[in-house]
């Protein structure tokens, strides 16, 4: 079964109950970036040798009263000093030794912070054992040591901690500390060691939901989907409204069909179970069923109006249904309600791109301009954006001031310089200037030889400019370089078609492509064009009809409209030229077909 949807995650469970020093800890235990060492743990107001007054104490940990004399406060900041220019090792001694002298566990956790940000795992495990000594009551510097303890060979020092503190949670917090508990363990080297301590742990918490949960979701980590059912079975009985158990089911059902039957029938019972919706949804995406995924959505929407996971849902089903009105409709109400959220976090470039295509496709580069000026210089898609903008300029005419935008953008990889190329030649393409195109990308492919998307458009233009020698040889280099590259078999597979030569060859090439890509309309197209070619009319018109259906594409409708009208169709077939001819006026397969039949629309 595709991972087609996500159960209520225990990752973001965790993420939304762990304390920052949580996160930044496990983030450390990863091999994610370390927490920040720039401010030190403890915080001198005074300079004066009196008690050291720190700022307020993590955890409400008791505090010794130490003078901090003058050469222990030159010590400390002497060694801040020091390892901002870029020497742990001292500053760190430094830490060690105030902590054991003063027994001050702020110094420990600060001596932590040092080794941890140097990526030192001896040093770090030390200095944390130093401060659960000095802190033995610190939920934080616990959730740093069990971090360390469990990445060693021996883990079941462990134990007694968790055992500890899911004792010591009420009822609501220990449903979260299970799901915490078997995220820490599923980072054990000893998987079997790890996976028996965790059924040791929660058996006592198994007449509850969340104690099954946990234990199904460490079965299906490790693979064993006929326990992580019965878990999940064991957590619906216990509580059948239960929509993260429904949703664990699902995910261990033989296939995507019997996940949709169980998530339709419960909703049936509780339909107002919206994480469950949302997961069948997906599914329902997933199976390419956007009609009923995009009922299921817009019943999300009714009660929660400003749902932003669902308004992008119903903007990208919207387009892939061709229903550009209210594709821009959800997206523009998913920008809006994304911009009052109070963590202003949500990532809208996406969003602001698809809406500027919208734009360009009806013809409307102003407005395309103007959803692009949405996106931060500091935001993801920034980069991106800024590539569709020189080609709208290009489009717009301001050939001139699109190659100056180019030039000056930022590309510091070789993949952004490669992304920059491709769009250069894009512009000269759109502006007329086929021959430019040709050569530039010609040149580019000097300095990215091996790169398949420079490779694929050098090859487009090739065959434009009539060099089809050199665009077969490109496209050949694209299928060994990426052997699933579907758009290089598709490729040229239609160019043989439209030629109207080596057809059994290109019938292959594109049955290859249509294999790797079965719900590609332009792929149908070609399979449809190829089958005109080799006389198969029914079959053609079978494709291409498909693919009308999927895509309103003008060239898809030249195509058919060629099909039907061999067929005898004329007046369907010139209803479907008209249909082309109103979407794209200047579509040169229209013109061409038109002047070859010596007809109109």
């Amino acid at each position: 079964m595709k991972n087609a949807f996500v159960i209520v995650t225990l990752a973001a469970l965790l993420t939304a109950c762990a304390t920052p020093a949580a996160r930044a800890q496990a983030g450390g235990a990863a091999g994610s970036p370390p927490p920040p060492v720039d401010t030190p743990a403890w915080s001198v107001e005074r300079t004066t040798p009196e008690s050291v007054a720190p700022a307020a104490a993590q955890d409400d940990m008791p505090l010794p009263n130490v003078a901090l004399t003058s050469e222990l406060l030159y010590k400390l900041m002497l060694a801040e000093i020091d390892l901002k220019n870029g020497n742990w090792q001292e500053p760190y001694i430094v830490m060690m030794g105030a902590a054991q002298q003063t027994r001050d566990p702020r110094l420990a956790q600060r001596a932590t912070e040092i080794a941890l940000a140097a990526q030192q795992g001896e040093p770090t495990l030390a200095a944390i054992r130093l401060w659960r000594e000095l802190a033995p009551q610190s939920d934080e510097a616990k959730q740093y040591y069990l971090g360390y303890v469990l990445l060693s060979d021996d883990i079941g020092e462990a134990e007694a901690i968790f055992r500890s503190r899911l004792a010591d949670a009420s009822p609501a917090e220990r449903g979260l500390l299970m799901f915490q508990t078997q995220q820490l363990l599923a980072r054990a080297k000893d998987k079997a060691v790890a996976n028996a301590m965790l059924e040791r742990l929660v058996a006592p918490y198994s007449a509850s939901v969340e104690g099954r949960i946990v234990l199904a979701q460490a079965a299906f980590s490790r693979g064993d989907k006929a326990r992580a059912r019965q878990e999940a079975q064991a957590a619906l009985a216990l509580k059948p409204d239960a929509e993260i158990a429904v949703l664990m089911l699902a995910q261990v059902s033989a296939d995507e069909p019997a996940a949709q039957a169980l998530l339709a029938r419960f909703l049936k019972t509780y339909p107002n179970a919206r994480e469950v919706r949302m997961a069948y949804a997906r599914l329902l995406v997933s199976a390419r069923q956007f009609v009923p995924a995009r009922e299921q959505l817009r019943t999300l929407l009714k009660g929660q109006p400003d749902n932003l996971t669902a308004l992008y849902a119903l903007g990208i089903v919207s387009l892939q249904m061709n229903d550009s009105a209210n594709a821009e409709t959800y997206l523009k109400r998913f920008t809006e309600s994304a911009g009052k959220q109070a963590d202003g976090e949500t990532d809208t470039a996406r969003a602001y791109t698809l809406l500027a295509q919208l734009a360009d496709d009806r013809g409307d580069t102003k407005a395309a301009l103007a959803w692009l000026d949405n996106i931060g210089e500091d935001e993801r898609g920034w980069f991106g954006a800024q590539l569709k903008r020189a080609q709208l300029m290009g489009k717009g005419g301001d050939l001139a001031g699109a190659q100056k935008l180019l030039a000056a953008l930022p590309a510091p990889t070789e993949a952004e310089q490669a992304q920059v190329l491709l769009a250069n030649g894009q512009v000269l393409r759109d502006a007329g200037r086929t021959q430019e195109a040709y050569a530039l990308l010609q040149a580019g492919l000097a300095k990215f030889p091996s790169n398949a998307d420079v490779l694929y458009d050098f090859a487009m233009l090739a065959e434009k400019t009539g060099h089809l020698e050199e665009m077969e040889t490109a496209l050949r280099q694209v299928m060994a370089q990426a052997p699933d590259n579907h758009h290089a078999y598709n490729a040229l597979g239609y160019s043989l078609a439209e030629r109207n030569v080596r057809l059994p060859e290109a019938f292959e090439l594109i049955s290859k492509a249509l294999k790797m890509a079965p719900d590609d309309p332009f792929i149908m197209d070609s399979m449809g064009w190829v089958q005109f070619r080799m006389g198969n009319l029914s079959a053609a018109e079978k494709q291409l009809r498909q693919a009308y259906a999927l895509r309103n594409d003008p060239e898809i409708a030249v195509h058919l409209g060629e099909v039907l009208w061999q067929k005898g169709q004329q007046a369907d077939a010139r209803k479907l030229w008209r249909e082309a001819k109103s979407k794209d006026p200047k579509n040169d397969a229209l013109k061409n077909t038109l002047a070859r039949l010596r007809t109109d629309v």
